[in-house]
This record gives C-alpha cells, structure tokens and sequence, in this order.
C-alpha cells in the first residue's frame, strides 16, 4: 500500500527525525520520539518557552535516560506568524497543517488579533481541531502565595465544554439589519407560538447571540470527564456536573439531564448519581426500610407532596433498588464514579467553603471560563494555573495567562503556566515519570523560596526572586524534591 505523501509546506521544515503522535479511538498513541509543533508565543512567551523547553527535555532526559526524546517543531501563530507570513496571517496555514499532521501541540500566551477575521486564536484553534474539552487542574504547591486560609483544600479539575454555548460567536449586532429582522421574527412569530412566553418580548435595540447546546456535544465532553474521574480514587472518583438549568432549562438544565443520561447508561457499571447513592445507603443502614421511607428521607418535605408526587418518588426508589440494588449496593457504590450536580452560582461559594468535597467540575464553555479562573485564583492565581484542549483527534496545551508585553524579554516572568502544562502534556502523553520529575521539582523550589517576583512580592517573610530562566534551572536542581 502506497504511503501517504508528507503535507507540503510554505515556510516551515519539518526535522528530519521523528515521529508523529496518532489518535486511536480519541486517545494518543505514542512513539519514542513524537515530533511536537510548538508555538512560542507572543509578549512573555520570549522568555517562557525557553525556559519550559529547557525543564521538559531535562526531565525527558532524566526519566528515560536516552529511550525517549521530544523533537520539537517550531511553528508560528499571533504576532510572531505575522513577521513571517505577513500582515494579518495570525494563524497560517503551516501551522494548522503541523497540528493536524503531529496530533499533539504545545504553545505559549497569544494575542487577541486585531483586525483579520479572527476574534481569538485560542478559541479559532479549539473549533478548527474540535477540541472540545478544555481541561484545566487547580491544585495548591506548599509555599505558593494565596489569598486564601486553606487553599491547599482545593485539588480539583475543570473540565470546561470547548465548542458550544455562547462562545461559538453567533451573534448579531443590535445596528445590523439582519438582527433587525431577526428580532422582529422572534417577537412576531416564534415567542407567540411558544404559547408559554406569555407577553414577552425582545427589546428593540438589542444585540442578539445564540446559545446552542447539543446532546452530542454534551455527552462525548461528560464521557471524557468519567473517565478522567475513573482513573482517580477514593473521594476524587467524583463527577459533578455544573450548570443553570434552574433558569436555562433547555440548555443548560439539558446538559445537565443529558450528562446523567450518559451516566446512568454507557457507564452504569461503574457510575452512581447522588439520589441513587442516598437511596442505597439509607437502605444499607435500616434492612427493613420501606419504599416510603426512603422516599421520605430523600425528598425534603415529602409529607407535604401531592399523591401523585409522593407516587413518583416511591417510583423512583423502586426502580433505582430495583436496577442496580444489587449491582451497586451494600456499600459497593462508594468505590465507583459519584455523578452530582450543581448550581453554578452555588459552586462559586463552595470551592471556597467547602472545596474538599469536590474533584471533577464539568461545566459548560461561559460557566466554566469563569469557574477556572476563579479557582485558579484559591491556589494562587494564572501564573500557575496549566491548561489543555483535548478532542478525539489532536490536542493542543497552552499557558492560561495573557502576553504581559510590557514584561517581555525581561526574563522575569512566571513560567510556571506553561511548564504544567508541559506536565499535562507528558500526562496525556503516558509519560508519568518525566510529569513526575517536574512536579516534584515545582514543589521544592516553591518551599524553597526560589519563585519569579510575582510570588515573591506576596511570600511572607518575602524572599529574592529568581529570573524567569532561573527558575527554570531550580525546577531541574529539585527533580528528586526536598532542598
């Protein structure tokens, strides 16, 4: 059989060794030697990707002893791309083709264009390579400043769906002619025949974005969350689904009914929603206790239903008892995937309250752009907050931060962003050892007092800076953790 010819190129060359990453069923299959198209990044990037490079080959080095080497492979996006391709050519072509030959990617912060077409190479990258879910771990490192009393409470995963929602930018401004039209038509024809909109109507003068949430969509992005959750254990086996369904009930209430859909269903063998897990505990610890009773304990003010509300929840108990009552109960669900869900506004609070009783957060796009944030900011903010956008064919792993210009070529900036992201690169890519290596080196010199100056202007007793490039030097000094 003939091979496939090489992707022909404008500017770029390929090294000359190496190979590239594929994907089977959605997951990487990886060589000794994966070519890795990174993209330095504009403003700050000058100074963190070097330093990023210069830890994972260390750690690659370090962990493997010369069986595994990364060939990197430079490509070119944001301001950078266009020095090279030409004004406005913010996201070339090359560099699509690299991504989409090498499966697997790496970049540094990018600036939101101005002028070109393109209102954000992050999310432009996301919705060319389908990479639907956006991943990003918010974990404490002893030492590292945080606003917070206990932030090492918060150990969790935002799992943030990539594609939908709001942000796929349909929308319409309130001057454009065909908004115009289209607000007519909703207040003329669809609010009406809605029949449940009662006298509700779109004020002229609006702006209008459409907010599209599949079933699809929804479920392979859950499906990547369980499995994440089951490769986890104990408590952490924990999937809560994150929404506003008590307002969006057709988008955002169906993400959440689609995602226990999904639950309850491909994954039932090793799945548990939270009523199902009241129900079979309550039984666990009375035998003799009745459907009714059951019912009572899990459905606050259940005395006070109507007959036929009273009759659902027993229905409910019965059918749960009935299809899993043996498979999951006596205990066994406590040893499988906990799926729960949550108002988003509700989860703001308790990952500052109550942040140990969560692990897994999946969320939709706008929820989950916030959510990250936010928790990034518990364990010390985006200098250290990683991130990847995974989807079934390519993944692409990038800093969380922005480009800080006024900072670039200075060699102080925090690498730290793209360094764990590096980590979660080597992660996806089954190379724990070398993630391993890094991790322990990012603990040790961060109780070492060896951070860049935005740690170390908050350290209490403060402590000197190390440089950008310095800190990536105390990271490979502590590869086997401790001082």
């Amino acid at each position: 059989m003939a091979s496939t010819p090489a992707p022909a190129y404008d500017q770029l060359t390929p090294p000359s060794s190496g190979s590239p990453i594929r994907f089977e069923n959605g997951l990487p299959v990886v060589p000794n030697d994966p070519i890795i198209p990174f993209i330095r990044g504009d403003g700050t990037g000058v100074d963190i990707w070097p330093a990023t490079q210069r830890v994972l080959d260390a750690a690659v080095a370090r962990a493997y002893g010369g069986e595994r080497r990364i060939e990197w492979f430079k490509v070119y996006a944001g301001d950078e791309a266009c020095e090279l391709y030409g004004t406005y050519q913010y996201l070339p072509q090359d560099t699509l083709t690299a991504i989409e030959q090498y499966g697997v990617a790496i970049k540094g912060p990018l600036t939101t264009p101005i002028g070109g077409g393109i209102r954000s190479l992050n999310v432009a990258l996301r919705q060319i390579f389908d990479l639907y879910c956006c991943v990003r771990p918010c974990r404490y490192y002893t030492g590292t400043p945080s606003p917070h009393k206990r932030p090492q409470d918060l150990d969790v995963i935002v799992y943030r769906e990539n594609t939908e929602d709001i942000y796929m930018g349909i929308e319409w401004e309130a001057s454009d002619p065909v908004c115009v039209e289209l607000i007519a038509h909703l207040n003329d024809v669809v609010i009406p025949a809605n029949g449940k909109l009662g006298k509700r109507t779109i004020p002229a003068g609006s702006g209008i974005g459409i907010k599209p949430v599949s079933k699809a969509g929804t479920q392979r992005h859950v499906r990547k969350a369980i499995q994440h959750a089951m490769k986890l254990e104990g408590a952490k086996r924990h999937v809560t689904l994150v929404h506003k369904g008590n307002i969006m009930k057709f988008t955002e209430g169906a993400f959440r009914d689609w995602g226990y859909e999904l639950a309850t269903s491909e994954f039932r063998e090793v799945c548990v929603t939270e009523r199902e897990s009241w129900i079979l505990d309550n039984l666990a610890r009375n035998h003799g206790l009745s459907v009714e009773d059951n019912a009572r304990l899990i459905e606050p003010g259940y005395d006070s239903l109507t007959p036929e509300k009273k009759a659902a929840v027993d229905s409910e108990v019965k059918e749960v008892l009935a299809a899993i009552g043996e498979s999951h109960g006596y205990g066994k669900w406590k040893s499988m995937v906990l799926v729960d869900d949550r108002i988003a506004d509700s989860i703001f609070q308790q990952i500052q309250t109550r942040p140990q009783e969560y692990s897994v957060l999946c969320t939709l796009n706008l929820n989950g752009d916030y959510i990250s944030d936010a928790a990034a900011a518990v364990v010390g903010g985006l200098g250290m907050a990683p991130g990847a956008n995974i989807g079934d064919h390519a993944a692409i792993f990038e800093a969380t931060h922005g480009t800080a210009p006024k900072h670039a070529g200075l060699d102080r900036i925090n690498p730290g962003s793209v360094i764990l992201s590096g980590v979660m690169m080597l992660e996806f890519m089954g190379w724990q050892e070398a993630a391993d290596l890094i991790t322990n080196g990012i603990s040790a010199s961060i109780v070492n007092g060896q951070v860049t100056y935005d740690l170390a202007r908050l350290m209490e007793p403060r402590v000197e800076p190390v440089s950008c490039s310095g800190f990536a030097e105390a990271v490979i000094s502590h590869f086997g953790g401790g001082s």
